[in-house]
């Protein structure tokens, strides 16, 4: 039997208490909650923060309304569009290789992904979130580097399977790198196995080579 590789690199305790106050973008929520179902450690500890939450709702003192405050409320809830995105993605674990909140916004496993390439045998499938932050499935061939960049704000990439390296560590299934502004990296997928990736960016990666440059307007990365 296959034994289960340990997960050395987490969620942050910032990004998860932002994850349980439900203020993070969705793009980020759907990585931290694709973490969450793969990590029995930061499952653990969400939960002891929802905990948390409730126990200081409970403290607050109660505030008086006005008789009309009801009728306000309901009335904009039912102004607010129908497919309105909830900022938090549920944590659901699953037996396939995508993970349960991942395989949600896909409809499915694998198999149901519309990959599109970017080139150097690099595919994308881009998933529909708000436009605070992208998210995206990535899957790069064994032994593939993806192109050398830095980053406009922060990004999340989490390892769905396969793994990758790159000039600060080694990331394997269920491995978090969480990289922002000053990280200039090349990862590479390990030779042994394709490398499938869900990342989550605030915006556009910034190549070093033209090459990338020149195609990131037709690829959206």
């Amino acid at each position: 039997m296959e034994t289960k590789q340990e997960i050395r690199h987490h969620i942050s305790p910032a990004l998860l208490t932002a994850y349980a106050a439900g203020t993070l973008p969705e793009a980020f929520s759907l990585v931290v909650a694709a973490h969450l179902s793969m990590c029995d450690a930061c499952r653990a500890e969400a939960e002891s923060l929802d905990g948390v939450g409730g126990v200081l709702m409970d403290d607050l003192a109660g505030v008086g309304m006005e008789a009309s405050a009801l009728d306000a409320v309901m009335a904009r809830i039912e102004a607010a569009p129908a497919d309105a995105p909830a900022e938090r993605a549920p944590i659901r674990v699953s037996g396939g290789v995508l993970p349960g909140p991942v395989r949600d916004y896909i409809g499915g496993d694998l198999e149901a992904v519309k990959w599109k390439s970017v080139g150097m045998g690099v595919k994308q499938a881009v998933l529909k979130t708000s436009d605070k932050a992208s998210a995206r499935l990535l899957y790069i061939p064994a032994g593939a580097a993806m192109p050398e960049h830095s980053h406009r704000g922060m990004e999340l990439t989490l390892v769905l399977s396969g793994a990758f390296e790159d000039e600060s560590d080694r990331f394997g299934p269920g491995d978090v790198e969480i990289a922002d502004d000053e990280v200039d990296h090349t990862p590479v997928a390990d030779v042994g196995a394709d490398c499938i990736c869900l990342a989550a960016t605030e915006g556009k990666l910034r190549f070093k080579s033209w090459l990338p440059r020149l195609a990131q307007p037709f690829v959206g990365i």
